[in-house]
């Protein structure tokens, strides 16, 4: 380990820069951030400090270093682009005892600035040892990304609870799984929802209950297939599961990323083989949260577009199941976006209707008119088996045969296909596609010859693949 990792409370701390121009802004800014009490030896100050020097943020002690400036600082930090002045700074910082740091000159550096996730109070910080600061760099994205940006809030939350529980519970064992079930638990979604309120109830509720070990449900919309759709949130919600339920719908890869430990069970339903009934499935997200645990229901798309999902949730409303919803791309929005077919566009639809093709045989209750008004986008969900009928309903209430249709066959995945044609012959393509696929009718279907990134990125990167192996 070539340094040890510290964190330095710097509130009301002298620590001199030596440097005016962009790079000692930026370190000014981090020791800003920290509370520190910031001096400057600079020949001239750039706009961004001359700004901070006016509203007194920072103390403009002197135009030139000199060691004796050295005398009662915390830190020191060297920021100009003149080395023999650095190594100086250097010098006089180490014979004095003092932690310095080199911008951008490792060897001359007693310690370094990591990259920092802050969640104040809750700082992640990493280091490559100034060995490659920009792998460093990006793995702190990495876990920016990961973290939720609620934990500072609920590490302040629970900082208020640690003498309750210490005095709930005499001994750190218990104490530390009252927290490990407090982080993994409602407490912790509340947080996460915004409900700071119900979040404290909850502790306290856990405290004076510890043998309560209540449950929850959250329903996620997993998007339409490619794993990067997936929501930040979605993804935190799928590594705390203790099991989560999904359908058909949801692909392979975005499985891979559920927790590896937690129980996945299949309730997926396909047209005219439902393996697992609705109240069958409204039952056991019931019985598995009253069980204690954090069960994820993950639907392919949105859950609330097409997927019953507020049906599950008022199984869990009525049961007194507690519920949260991450939201999730649709396979209208996801698999056109993908095809590179617009939605709308102003030359070709002023509106767009999402519709499910699970419609009753006879028809009723169908506003066909309104389906085929001129100057809109159809988006069908689950209609391939009533392509036909769908095209002739259309076209008996005035939509033209002539209309550009496509099917989207596994939208947004490597293996997607989009079929285009016209609506007479919506019946033969979606026989063709691959499902689960979506029925795009409108004129907007038009530019997917002009717009279709997806296909051609997935081809070349298949063909560069293929080189890749036989080399």
């Amino acid at each position: 380990m070539d340094y040890l990792p510290l964190f330095a409370d710097l509130k009301s701390r002298p620590v001199l820069v030596v440097g005016g121009g962009d790079i000692a802004a930026r370190k000014i800014e981090l020791l800003r951030r920290a509370g520190a009490r910031v001096l400057v030896a600079a020949r001239e100050l750039g706009h961004e400090l001359q700004a901070l020097l006016e509203i007194e943020a920072i103390e403009w002690i002197a135009e030139r270093f000199d060691p004796a400036q050295l005398d009662g600082v915390f830190l020191v930090i060297a920021a100009t682009d003149d080395n023999a002045l650095n190594a100086q700074v250097f010098d006089a910082a180490n014979a004095r005892h003092k932690l310095v740091n080199v911008v951008d000159d490792q060897p001359k550096c007693s310690f370094i600035f990591p990259s920092i996730v802050d969640r104040s109070p809750l700082v992640v910080a990493i280091s490559s040892s100034g060995t490659a600061p920009v792998l460093a760099r990006l793995l702190r994205e990495k876990i920016e990304a990961l973290l939720p940006a609620n934990l500072g809030q609920m590490a302040e939350v629970a900082g208020q609870w640690r003498d309750k529980v210490k005095q709930r519970y005499h001994r750190m064992s218990d104490r530390r799984r009252f927290w490990e079930r407090a982080f993994n638990g409602l407490f912790a979604s509340q947080m996460a929802a915004g409900n700071v309120h119900e979040a404290r109830r909850t502790l306290d509720h856990e405290l004076e209950n510890d043998s309560d070990n209540q449950g929850e449900i959250t329903l996620v919309g997993a998007g339409p297939g490619d794993s990067g759709l997936l929501t930040l949130r979605g993804l935190q919600v799928m590594q705390l599961a203790d099991v989560v339920l999904y359908d058909h719908l949801v692909s392979d890869e975005v499985l891979e990323l559920v927790r590896r430990d937690a129980d996945r069970i299949c309730v997926g339903k396909r047209a005219g083989a439902h393996s697992v009934p609705q109240e069958e499935t409204n039952q056991m997200l019931v019985t598995l949260a009253q069980q204690g645990k954090r069960v994820v229901r993950l639907k392919g798309g949105d859950p609330f577009i097409f997927g019953r999902g507020g049906e599950e949730l008022q199984a869990a409303q009525a049961a007194g199941i507690p519920f949260q919803v991450v939201p999730g791309i649709t396979a209208a929005a996801g698999a056109t976006a993908y095809a590179g077919i617009p939605l709308t566009h102003r030359d070709h639809a002023q509106s767009v209707l999402f519709i499910t093709g699970h419609c009753r045989a006879d028809g009723d209750g169908i506003d066909w008119p309104s389906l085929a008004r001129a100057r809109q986008t159809l988006a069908i969900y689950m209609g391939t088996v009533k392509a036909a009928e769908i095209a002739a309903g259309l076209i008996e209430h005035g939509r033209a045969a002539s209309t550009p249709v496509a099917v989207i066959g596994r939208g947004t995945r490597q293996d997607q296909q989009v079929l285009t044609g016209t609506l007479d012959q919506l019946e033969a393509l979606a026989a063709a596609a691959p499902t689960p696929a979506l029925l795009v009718i409108g004129e907007v279907v038009n530019l997917h010859g002009q717009l279709a990134w997806f296909q051609h990125s997935a081809q070349q990167g298949a063909r560069e693949s293929a080189v890749v192996n036989l080399a």
